[in-house]
Parts: structure tokens; sequence; C-alpha cells
């Protein structure tokens, strides 16, 4: 089974936000641009799932409209991480007190006083990885966060300890990767 990971387009939010959860829109130009360079890819009967927050609810209506035999399911568990206080803050304007906070207890800490942990994180991501069944190639159009999460969890981590193993690397806005699935395992290779 292959897994392709795609990042939502460009969102219309200020450069230097942390936007996580926030329900933003993406560029409408840059969204069809996506869709229309996945439609000629997809194979036939190829699941699509997406976050629920509109700048990825964009994307998989856009690609219904070109593909209708690629019904697309809200998936809620898809979300981007919940960055709690900080979403709407200026990434400069948090404390490095706060972040610190968070590094220093990078698995368990509620990012943004309010929000969510990594380990919390990770688990829901890798509940999606772990329902994922059959030969049929599957979809996410999703977030930044989540691709990185499918990463770590790729090479068996399922709870980073430490901020430095998370990874950095993520598609730009409106590209993606795949993995390949052996079925009914976690792990993923990528391609």
């Amino acid at each position: 089974m292959k897994l392709w990971l795609v990042r939502h387009a460009q969102p219309l939010v200020a450069s230097g936000i942390c936007y996580g959860r926030l329900d933003v829109a993406a560029d409408a130009p840059a969204t069809a641009q996506c869709a229309h360079a996945l439609a000629g890819l997809l194979p036939p009967g190829t699941r699509v799932r997406s976050s629920p927050l509109q700048r990825c609810e964009q994307l998989a209506s856009a690609l219904y409209g070109l593909r209708p035999d690629l019904a697309y399911k809200i998936e809620p568990r898809l979300q981007e991480m919940d960055f709690g206080q900080w979403e709407g803050r200026a990434w400069l304007g948090i404390a490095p007190a706060e972040l610190a906070a968070w590094t220093d207890d990078f698995a368990d800490h509620a990012v943004g006083h309010s929000g969510e942990c990594v380990r919390g994180f990770m688990a829901r991501v890798g509940a999606v990885i772990d329902s994922l069944q059959g030969p049929s190639d599957t979809l996410w159009i999703t977030h930044a966060g989540v691709i990185r999460a499918v990463d770590l969890l790729a090479q068996g981590v399922r709870h980073p300890e430490q901020a430095s193993q998370w990874p950095l690397d993520a598609p730009n806005y409106g590209q993606w990767r795949t993995l390949v699935l052996p079925i009914g395992q976690a792990q993923t290779n990528s391609t």
C-alpha cells in the first residue's frame, strides 16, 4: 500500500505566525494547482482522507471536483498539532522561557500552556497509521507536523523524548511525499 502525504497549499496567514490548528484558508490558485497535479497521478481506488481544517478541505474538495471517483472523508486525527495559547501569535513573540519549557520536556509538555503534548500528538497520528488496511493507496491531505510525525513513525519512533529527534524536513506547501506501507504494519519506507 502506498501512503501519499500531501501538505495543504500556502495558508492565508502572515509569515512567522504560529497557526497550527487555526482554521485559516489556503491560497485558492495554489490549491487548484496542487489538485490538478494530484488528479493526474492518483490511481483509481485511492482512499482520500483530509484534515477538517479548511486549508486541507479546500484541496480535498478541489481534487474531488477533478476526480469524483476519489470521494474523500474527513479524518479529525489528521489535524495539525494544537499549539494552545501560542496559536495566532508570532513565533518571535513567544518568550524563550516558554519555548525552553517545551523543549526541556518535549514529550509531555502541553505546548502553549493549553495545547497538545508531543506524546499525545504522536499517539493520535500513530492510531491513524495503525488503522490503515487493504492494498489500496491512501492519500492524506494534512499538515507539516503530521507528515513529520509519520516520518518518525516510519523510523519506528513512537515516543520522541527530545526535541532533537523531531524531523525538520517536510514537503513544501502543495507538495507531497509517498511511503510504501507493508499491509498490517506501521513501519514504512520512503519512496
